[in-house]
């Protein structure tokens, strides 16, 4: 999942909003604001009901990312590459790029993010009590109680022993601990992650059939989701373990054809080296150093008019934008980031040189290669 509005970095790390994220934003507002509030103190202005309701959703948001960066911080003080975070429609998502080098530290980055959610808890209800103390209930305390009881739930609900949530990373890291086998102790997460989603399913159509609706959508839903989120992680851990010890240098395209950065649109839609060839071109400099990346649809989002007058390194995606590994780079650090589409593609560098470009069928060619011609790992327990 992507980020569809950039935030920016926080403590190193790019932090996105994906626009569901805008979603669960106006659920929590409305239903603070028209909802609990005015149920628990009557007559207020509406106005306060929406500027209290409004300001508890965004802290519970800002509590989300907290969660996130405390698994992104921790994991790169253990040296686990973490690409970016994402806050969406069911919470937040630390995407990270390498696997945690040992079970301890594969305990410290799981555990990180519940423990930020329970002490957020701790200090929302110290706060709500202090207020109360001093000046009484309003509805400022009520949010505090509110954002105390919610991130208190979510670090509870994120130590569950199931992918894709924390507490399967635990179970994970017990089992690889145990058994010694990293691949086996992700499958065994990610099955649990399965039947966990599958139990809120259940419950969610039990609900539906008691007259609870909108209980039971949201069950069905987070329970639909863990479910794909479960079996997409177990396709990862058996890609990784298919790909492992393969360096980027045997996956890549070599010699791929680039364009110069001076070069107009124009220039580079007549060119008859270019035409009907790739969906995306390196930009390089004389040295051979990569710039950026050219797709054919930011080309051709280009006005007709302004072609002539437009050059390549005025449309290309910059450098800032682009996946750019080293050739000796294990495959499976860069398998995460990859995904369908021109803007996608990973350029490949030997001493600051470009020599190849990756996209997802070069993997995907490689993986139907290996699927063949290896004997499948059998997966016990």
């Amino acid at each position: 999942m992507r980020a569809s509005f950039p935030l920016g970095r926080v403590a190193g790390v790019r932090v996105g909003l994906h626009w569901s994220a805008l979603g669960i934003f106006w659920i929590i507002a409305l239903g603070l604001a028209s909802g609990s509030l005015p149920h628990m103190y009557p007559g207020r202005p509406w106005v306060a009901y929406w500027a209290v309701g409004l300001g508890a959703a965004a802290v519970f948001l800002a509590s989300l990312l907290a969660h996130e960066l405390a698994h992104a911080v921790v994991a790169r003080r253990n040296e686990v590459d973490v690409d970016e975070i994402v806050l969406w429609l069911l919470g937040g998502m630390a995407r990270i790029r390498t696997e945690a080098p040992s079970p301890a530290a594969e305990l410290r980055i799981a555990g990180a993010g519940p423990l930020v959610s329970l002490v957020l808890g701790g200090l929302f209800a110290l706060a709500a009590w202090a207020l109360d103390a001093s000046a009484g209930g309003g509805l400022v305390v009520e949010a505090l109680i509110w954002l105390a009881a919610i991130n208190i739930l979510l670090a509870l609900f994120n130590t569950v022993p199931a992918a894709p949530l924390d507490g399967g990373r635990l179970l994970r890291a017990f089992l690889w601990w145990r058994g010694g086998d990293p691949y086996r102790a992700s499958m065994q997460a990610t099955a649990a992650g399965r039947v966990f989603g599958w139990l809120l399913v259940a419950g969610g159509l039990l609900m539906f059939a008691r007259g609870d609706v909108f209980g039971g959508l949201w069950f069905v839903m987070i329970g639909w989701f863990l479910i794909a989120a479960a079996t997409a992680e177990g396709g990862q851990a058996q890609l990784r373990a298919l790909l492992a010890g393969l360096p980027v240098r045997q996956v890549m395209t070599p010699d791929p054809v680039t364009v110069a950065p001076g070069l107009t649109i124009a220039e580079f839609l007549a060119d008859a080296r270019y035409r009907y060839r790739h969906s995306a071109y390196p930009v390089t400099g004389d040295d051979g150093t990569p710039l950026g990346l050219l797709t054919l649809r930011g080309a051709g989002g280009v006005p007709e008019g302004r072609r002539p007058h437009v050059t390549v390194a005025e449309a290309m995606l910059p450098l800032t934008h682009v996946t750019v590994v080293d050739a000796g780079t294990a495959l499976t650090e860069l398998t995460p980031q990859l995904a369908p589409g021109a803007e996608h593609r990973t350029l490949v560098t030997d001493q600051g040189r470009l020599i190849g470009i990756v996209s997802a069928s070069d993997v995907g060619r490689v993986v139907s290669w290996l699927t063949t011609t290896t004997p499948r790992r059998r997966n016990s327990g």
